[in-house]
């Protein structure tokens, strides 16, 4: 069992100011694989005062001091890897392959990235007369999911230390135990005290605090939309800066070719990854309407692969994060079917074999239409749409006909095809024909899937104030 009681503040681990435990769940068995003590808004100013001393110093370091401060954590991370990935497939229920291939490595590319960028970062220019300069903002708060821990955690924490900022991390309650050794990787590496906080505790009880609290200077998000919505009106009476990255219902355009069921595929497969639990997985497949029985045979070609079981074992699925997770996939795929939409695999219910554990069938649909509910909300699970398009025009009007924008996709033979698609769709990060994601690559949604930029040196500015100092060469 894992027991984490403390929170981890300038520099310590130390008591909560009110000891109040709670399970964390094992997807995989439906048990409490241990427990995390939820902080208040007592223990959110403790860290923000220790955080807000921090700055004094920690803000005039050089670049090549906050160089050695990364390359420090960078070390301890790698030693860590193993711990972290058992910690992510205990408490959130990744494969053992996904957790130590993908779930951690993500996590030391952020840091890698940042600290290889930041040399050559320009803080400085002049303009005219005027020397125009980018300092560290300031105190940041960071509310971070459970889906994919690692990642969410270093693509706030490498660039906010790499500019100078200090910064106090909600990690989410479902899913601590990874954040609690990533403190422990700050703390061998030498991070000065207060740079780094970690406070647990659920949304009510420290979100809202961190969010509101008048001396964080910014607050970085992920997380649902709705919640979203709710950090931003908590921030606004400090006129603090706000960075979100919401929900997503990514869009990936097959076009008309040869290639179409080698594509509906791969396609198929991405969605899976995770057990759907990516806010940019690629859930809405368009494909040309007079092929959309061609495409339904080849899901069903993918489906023998999609493994599903004890995620310490070698299967390709999981189980999903929550009970709470779990009966809202269930409730989205029996109405799927209720409004006429056709089961390709899947559908309601677990796995025969799999009676203990959050565990979903993986789901493809196709006769599908936009305006289905399973086509228009966030499912958040292994659940895929297709969906019939009479022209390209058509398929992109579809791919826009959203409130979300962070990802979306595009394959095809035509290279030039691809990417004439590609620009016209209205999300923030667009894949083609299967490119993997760039950490040096800025990450972030149009409209409802959030605001900034996330990942490589696109991030460092979310972190910087920009100052003119006017005159200075007169």
């Amino acid at each position: 069992m894992r027991e984490i009681t403390k929170f981890y503040i300038d520099g310590r681990w130390v008591e909560p100011a009110e000891l109040n435990l709670i399970d964390v769940i094992n997807p995989a068995t439906e048990k409490a694989a241990g427990h995390v003590a939820l902080g208040s808004a007592a223990d959110v100013d403790a860290a923000v005062e220790a955080a807000r001393k921090a700055f004094v110093t920690w803000s005039l370091t050089s670049v090549d001091e906050r160089v050695e401060v990364l390359n420090a954590v960078v070390a301890e991370y790698q030693k860590r890897m193993g711990d972290l990935a058992a910690a992510v497939t205990e408490e959130m229920g990744a494969p053992d392959g996904l957790a130590n291939s993908v779930q951690v490595p993500i996590g030391l590319a952020h840091l890698m990235t940042a600290a290889a960028q930041l040399p050559t970062f320009s803080f400085e220019e002049d303009r005219g007369t005027s020397r125009i300069v980018k300092e560290p903002i300031g105190v940041c708060g960071f509310i971070t999911p459970w889906n994919w821990p690692l990642n969410q955690v270093m693509c706030k924490v490498a660039p906010a230390l790499a500019t100078g900022c200090t910064m106090v991390l909600k990690p989410s309650e479902v899913a601590p135990f990874s954040a609690a050794i990533v403190a422990e990787i700050f703390d061998t590496a030498g991070v000065p005290a207060g740079v780094f906080n970690l406070v647990n505790g659920d949304g009510p009880g420290v979100g809202t605090a961190l969010a509101a609290h008048p001396d964080v200077d910014m607050v970085s998000f992920t997380g649902s939309t709705r919640a979203g919505i709710e950090v931003a009106k908590n921030a606004a009476p400090s006129v603090k800066r706000v960075a979100q990255e919401l929900g997503g219902k990514s869009p990936n355009i097959i076009l008309d070719d040869e290639d179409l069921a080698a594509n509906v595929a791969a396609g198929v497969a991405n969605v899976m990854v995770n057990s759907g639990q990516s806010c940019n997985a690629p859930t809405r497949m368009l494909v040309p309407t007079a092929r959309l029985a061609e495409a339904a045979e080849a899901a069903r070609s993918v489906e023998p692969s999609l493994t599903v079981g004890d995620p310490t074992g070698e299967v390709r699925l999981g189980p999903v994060v929550s009970e709470a997770q779990f009966d809202k996939i269930q409730g989205l795929i029996s109405r799927a079917v209720d409004d006429g939409a056709t089961v390709v695999f899947g559908g309601p219910g677990r796995p025969d074999d799999l009676p203990t554990g959050y565990y979903v069938r993986p789901t493809v649909f196709s006769d599908v239409t936009n305006d289905m509910e399973i086509a228009r909300t966030e499912v958040f699970g292994p659940v895929l749409v297709v969906i019939g398009y009479d022209s390209l025009d058509d398929a992109i009007t579809i791919a826009n006909d959203t409130e979300y924008g962070l990802a979306g996709y595009v394959s095809g033979r035509d290279t030039d095809a691809v990417r004439k698609v590609g620009s016209r769709i209205r999300a923030g990060s667009i894949s083609l024909n299967g490119a993997q994601l760039d950490p040096v690559a800025p990450f972030g949604g149009y409209k409802q899937s959030g605001n900034g930029r996330e990942w490589g040196d696109y991030a460092f500015d979310e972190f910087l104030e920009v100052k003119s100092l006017l005159g200075y060469d007169a």
